[in-house]
């Protein structure tokens, strides 16, 4: 059966921005999933910027979310992929039991919480294959501290670095130039790489 994948949005932006659509789009694309998923968390819906509230009430409404689209598409294998803040709260969601995850995506872990501390706690608990994609610029995860992470993990992980890349992916026009690439490329390979890891993950379910 097609995946079915539950895509959460990050801190600064809803489900709504072009960023979220544009991956949206592409993700579900290349995964052939039954649908993609997108959803507010209450403190951004009506248009509203405030903070993010703690991360348990995230995970609740993240988790209520993710048992609708259960009921919906009974049987489907479920991925649950974030941008940033969501990407956490997303594997938080996977290591509850009656979630049944068959792969998380990682679209720029926040692995350096605001103090500078690692926050790596969920991902060496976590058991469901994951996948990260993190732009080589991006301060919220510098990957010599992923990487002794993912070396720790239990579950099988991946890695695709998008050289050059912000932390929403955003490549500096300096380097396209010197590399010979553009966004877009950039951006597909990524996807490739996203889909065959997630191919891997269902065939060994």
């Amino acid at each position: 059966m097609t995946p079915v994948l539950v895509f959460a949005h990050g801190a600064g932006a809803p489900s709504s921005s072009d960023w979220m659509v544009r991956w949206k789009d592409m993700l579900g694309k290349a995964m052939h999933t039954v649908e993609v998923v997108t959803f507010d968390y209450p403190y951004i819906s009506g248009g509203k910027r405030r903070a993010p509230p703690k991360t348990e009430k995230l995970v609740e409404f993240h988790s209520d979310i993710v048992k609708m689209t259960l009921a919906k598409y009974p049987g489907h294998p479920l991925i649950l992929a974030g941008k940033s803040m969501g990407s956490r709260v997303s594997c938080m969601v996977a290591s509850g039991e009656e979630i049944g995850a068959s792969a998380v995506v990682c679209l720029g872990y926040p692995l350096k919480g605001m103090s500078g501390t690692i926050r790596d706690e969920t991902l060496l608990q976590l058991k469901v294959p994951i996948m990260f994609v993190q732009g080589s610029k991006d301060g919220l995860c510098p990957l010599e501290k992923l990487e002794a992470v993912r070396k720790k993990m239990k579950s099988l992980n991946e890695l695709h670095v998008i050289e050059g890349g912000d932390h929403s992916f955003k490549i500096a026009k300096k380097h396209l130039n010197s590399e010979g690439t553009s966004q877009a490329e950039a951006e597909d390979h990524a996807v490739q790489a996203i889909a065959a890891f997630v191919s891997k993950a269902l065939a060994g379910r």
